[in-house]
């Protein structure tokens, strides 16, 4: 009987000592992970930008601007890589998924709100999958007609609207964009009964805007203000909170009475979850420097860009805050996930 006590109490010591060899093990391999972030060697490699859009448009060209800004003053390059496609869903997943060192960045944006209401899975998170670094800008949008519309005002084409109700068209690029998402959201402010038209771009808009085949359209004001400047284009309205710089005499959603209409487009800098909070802090505080630069600040304004630069917490709530608002228009025009 006693060397089966014994026995009993060796193979206990000898499981609790496994146990904390383990617990050892666990907390080493913790240690190793949660290694102290080395700013020195943070830009020893190159950093790269994932941009959800082609080469030449608003946010590609934006992230440009800030890429060459932040190699400057990082000492390292900045590399602009250009995913377009999927709703910015392939482009988003590849910096989800890339290493967490903060030497990877995604430039989100209206869509990134959007795909988040608009389609029924994603293969990442938009709030758990990504530390958001800052804001980077903001950009009008606006809603305008052809030159030679009979609409003067935003008022007065509503006030047609409400008395012609589904007589008039609102046209918008494709359907799930920011665009499209602010005509409808254009609509159900005004309360007016119109039919909302999708073009597979802003040229066909603008042929279809002065052909008439559609009344208004909703669209980034920075593509059209040639159209707008050599006046085959006329602007009823802005849709941001406060009047463009570029267009200061054009008046507010807002200031023509129709409450609710705020729709700006936007972009900023997020990296994988996972980055530790120092990169992060690092690379907020070099945006912040470079949208302070009156050169860079310049190179933005004269693309109708406006630098918006926040903190961490300020990009987060943003971003919570729009993906919110789009998945309540996506409800009430009742569009399907896809």
């Amino acid at each position: 009987m006693q060397a089966s006590r014994n026995l009993l109490s060796s193979i206990v010591k000898i499981f609790i000592a496994s146990l904390l060899l383990m617990g050892l093990s666990v907390t080493f391999s913790s240690l190793s992970i949660a290694a102290p972030f080395d700013n020195a060697s943070f830009t020893k490699q190159p950093f790269k930008i994932v941009v959800p859009f082609g080469a030449g448009g608003v946010a590609d060209l934006t992230a440009r601007v800030v890429a060459q800004g932040l190699s400057e003053r990082l000492g390292q390059a900045v590399i602009v890589e250009n995913k377009p496609g999927a709703g910015g869903i392939v482009a988003a997943d590849l910096v989800a998924k890339s290493e967490p060192d903060g030497h990877t960045l995604f430039l989100m944006s209206n869509g990134t709100a959007v795909s988040a209401g608009l389609f029924k899975s994603l293969p990442y998170d938009t709030l758990k999958d990504f530390a958001p670094v800052s804001l980077l800008a903001t950009f009008d949008m606006a809603i305008v007609t052809a030159d030679n519309s009979k609409f003067k005002s935003l008022g007065e084409l509503v006030s047609f609207a409400k008395s012609h109700p589904g007589e008039l068209n609102i046209g918008s690029v494709n359907i799930g964009s920011t665009q499209h998402l602010a005509a409808e959201l254009f609509k159900n402010a005004a309360g007016i009964d119109v039919q909302v038209i999708a073009f597979n771009g802003t040229p066909a808009v603008i042929t279809a805007l002065r052909g008439g085949q559609i009344d208004v359209a909703v669209e980034i004001l920075a593509p059209i203000i040639p159209q707008l400047k050599g006046h085959s284009l006329r602007a009823l309205a802005i849709t941001s909170e406060k009047r463009s710089s570029s267009m200061p005499d054009v008046p507010t959603a807002i200031e023509s009475q129709i409450k609710g209409m705020i729709a700006t487009s936007w972009n900023g800098l997020s990296v994988p979850a996972k980055t530790p909070l120092e990169a992060i802090e690092r690379l907020n505080r070099e945006v912040q420097e470079v949208l302070k630069n009156p050169v860079v600040r310049q190179k933005l304004l004269n693309l109708n860009v406006d630098p918006k630069p926040t903190s961490p917490l300020q990009a987060q709530d943003w971003l919570k805050a729009e993906m919110k608002t789009w998945a309540q228009v996506i409800e009430r025009a009742g569009i399907e996930r896809q």
